[in-house]
């Protein structure tokens, strides 16, 4: 076989030229990022049933609880000796997304190690109340002997605690002694469960407001206005100061008139001296001192 000099490629062959090489390698390195940015990408929580059935309040909740889902909560649970479990939960998101299991509320035996997953977040369902929020997760691991070896669910009442972004989360029982729809019971405390707060201000309060606002835009407006266009100096920067001036005088009268509490023709409680007590006086009063 004959070879090329200064090449290890048979003749005949093609030589892959270096631009033609190097954008291979950089689709190859694209698509192992995109392949890893998919598998780092974090499962949500798919309601039950199509997604053209989500209703909007649906949608709604599980978008309130987003603040919750970076979030992780365990609860430690021991009966006796035989029963040493640790509950790990998140909401709308997998326990551990390397297993690819959708386990969003699982159950590990500490003496043993076994893991159970107790609810799925690909099987949710989502409602509320005025001031409480229900999540469950279903689709988890089979019963052996109880409940008809139905699916394990898991039913989590969040309630609502103002200031508190996440609190106190606990399993309050395990349902497991009926034939069908048993569940594990969990609660915590959430201000995410809370209603919006109504604004506490009367109707008179936001008018009063709006008075005191006007009033000072006029004043300090208008105190501009007098100083920087008109150029006026003191008193008669206040906007429209006659008109005020004139307006207190008229108050004043008004006041006077109506609070006054003796008639308006009713004699002084003093006499002044007048005219006609003093009497003429002789033009020749003063004669005596004029020179002689």
């Amino acid at each position: 076989m004959r070879m090329s000099r200064g090449s290890l490629f048979p003749m005949g062959g093609r030589r892959m030229s270096p631009p033609c090489h190097t954008s291979a390698l950089l689709l190859i390195f694209m698509a192992l990022a995109v392949a890893r940015a998919e598998q780092s990408e974090e499962r949500t929580c798919d309601v039950v049933g199509d997604e053209s059935s989500e209703s909007q309040m649906e949608r709604a909740l599980l978008k309130k609880l987003e603040p919750l889902s970076h979030m992780r909560f365990n609860v430690t649970v021991e009966k006796g000796k035989t029963e040493n479990y640790i509950y790990h939960f998140r909401v709308c998101r997998e326990v551990d997304s390397t297993s690819h299991d959708f386990g969003g509320l699982v159950q590990k035996d500490r003496q043993t190690g076994k893991t159970t997953v107790i609810g799925r977040i690909n099987e949710t369902q989502v409602f509320n109340g005025s001031d409480w929020i229900m999540l469950i997760y279903k689709g988890g691991d089979s019963y052996g002997t109880h409940c008809s070896g139905e699916k394990r669910r898991a039913v989590i009442m969040i309630s609502c605690k103002r200031g508190v972004t996440a609190s106190s989360f606990s399993i309050i029982s395990e349902e497991r002694e009926k034939e069908q729809e048993c569940f594990y019971l969990f609660e915590m405390d959430s201000s995410v469960a809370c209603p919006a707060e109504n604004s506490h201000l009367s109707v008179g309060s936001i008018l009063l407001i709006t008075f005191v606002s006007l009033i000072a835009v006029y004043i300090i407006g208008g105190f501009l206005y007098q100083r920087l266009i008109v150029g006026a100096k003191g008193m008669e920067q206040i906007p429209h100061f006659a008109f005020w001036q004139d307006l207190g005088n008229l108050v004043a009268d008004g006041c006077d008139f109506v609070c006054r509490s003796k008639p308006r023709n009713a004699p002084a409680a003093y006499r002044g001296v007048g005219d006609d007590q003093l009497g003429e006086e002789s033009e020749e009063r003063d004669d005596h001192l004029l020179p002689m």
